[in-house]
């Protein structure tokens, strides 16, 4: 079977470091930290103080008063990513097939704002179960991809992929596989994610996963160095628009890449902590090259998952190492969460956009916040530290991996007709 090309034809975002995709592009090359003390809620008794929060979103100006109160913050997240995107694609449902468009969407956790405000407030109560009606389908994870679906009038496959932090990248990867199996003619896709709040912070503080470098937040995600001490949560949405190359071609639509491949796999390992040699993350972005018909010669830049965590940053390098040879020496890597933090569901979306922006830019993002070189990695290794690169790029790789011990890799080339 012959499969069709899949092309993206637009982008929205939501960052911690900017609002639009231009913003969030110009803070990446910029090296700017999303990171500071946390504005959402009173941090006087948690461990972590700071995360890198959305700033500057309104969302009753976006959405109305009335209907942003129905709508959990990672809702409201993708409906604003994805009006970009609408845009930037310059898509005009009115005249396309809507039974042919359809919205796969990522969120690793889904309403956690709105499920401890409810609980909460059910707990200072009497007993009597005095809960929102708009409960249920405000918290479910599946609800993000419906409401766009809604708003859009789209009536193509339609759910939620949950995996963790590769969330994402699997709704950019089921998207990919519909369309180039003749499936669908388009898809939004991407991933939104909102935890910072009492119980994201103090759940993932619990675990002993979160950077507690209270003294210097905006220093806090270190991916690679030698004091990084955990991953810094962030927020936001990352929105791609994939369409099918011809549809694209024939409504004359703008094309930013390519995607060829994709990958997924299992650590099979332990419920949060990586397999320690790496293998899950090996696979995973083998399997994207044989899905791309590639070999590790083909890639310039990898956009690393990267979390600035002590143990998973030794084992996505070595499994880089195993998987890429001498060919490590001749690629970028590089960890935007330096700057964004860790966004969770929607890590893998706008990590995608950053991956898709620097092919088109000929720009690697940096990996910021390194002061200390950590002896166990390789010195040779380029992980474009501090300050962006300029270099010409034609294919990269963007790896995402979950708690669960799901991984996924995604690739982009840059378009030839």
């Amino acid at each position: 079977m012959e499969f069709k090309r899949v092309v993206v034809t637009g982008l929205g975002a939501l960052t911690p470091i900017g609002n639009t995709v231009s913003d969030y592009w110009n803070g990446l090359i910029n090296g700017v930290s999303g990171a500071a003390f946390i504005k959402s809620f009173d941090t006087t008794h948690f461990k972590t103080k700071f995360a890198c929060e959305v700033k500057g979103f309104d969302a009753d100006g976006f959405l109305g008063r009335k209907d942003a109160r129905k709508l959990d913050p990672f809702v409201q997240y993708a409906l604003f990513s994805t009006e970009e995107a609408v845009k930037d694609a310059g898509l005009d449902f009115s005249k396309l097939d809507t039974s042919r468009i359809g919205v796969i969407w990522g969120s690793g956790i889904g309403g956690l704002k709105t499920f401890l405000d409810e609980v909460t407030n059910f707990a200072k109560g009497d007993g009597t179960p005095r809960f929102n009606p708009f409960f249920i389908p405000k918290m479910i994870a599946d609800i993000a991809p419906g409401h766009i679906s809604i708003k859009y009038g789209l009536r193509g496959p339609n759910f939620s992929t949950v995996s963790a932090c590769a969330s994402s990248n699997n709704s950019l990867i089921d998207s990919f596989n519909y369309i180039r199996l003749g499936k669908a003619n388009m898809f939004i896709s991407g991933g939104s994610e909102a935890i910072i709040n009492e119980a994201g912070i103090g759940g993932f503080n619990a675990m002993h996963a979160l950077s507690t470098r209270n003294d210097d937040p905006s220093t806090a995600s270190r991916p690679f160095d030698l004091d990084r001490d955990g991953f810094v949560a962030g927020e936001g949405a990352g929105t791609i628009i994939l369409e099918e190359l011809e549809h694209a071609k024939a409504r004359g639509a703008k094309i930013y890449a390519e995607m060829i491949g994709g990958g997924m796999s299992a650590d099979a390992y332990h419920m949060t902590a990586p397999h320690p040699d790496g293998l899950g993350a090996a696979l995973v972005m083998r399997m994207a090259l044989e899905d791309a018909n590639l070999t590790p010669a083909d890639i310039d830049y990898v956009n690393v998952h990267g979390t600035s965590t002590p143990i998973g940053d030794p084992q996505e390098i070595k499994a880089i190492h195993d998987v890429f040879g001498d060919d490590i020496y001749r690629i970028n890597i590089s960890s935007t969460k330096s700057m964004t933090g860790h966004l969770l569901g929607a890590a893998g979306a706008v990590e995608a956009i950053a991956s898709i922006l620097a092919l088109q830019n000929g720009i690697i993002p940096p990996t910021i916040n390194h002061f200390t070189d950590d002896p166990s990695f390789d010195p040779k290794v380029n992980f474009t530290f501090n300050a962006a690169q300029k270099r010409d790029i034609n294919i990269v790789q963007s790896n995402g991996f979950g708690f669960g011990g799901h991984n996924a890799s995604v690739i982009f080339k840059k378009y030839q007709a």
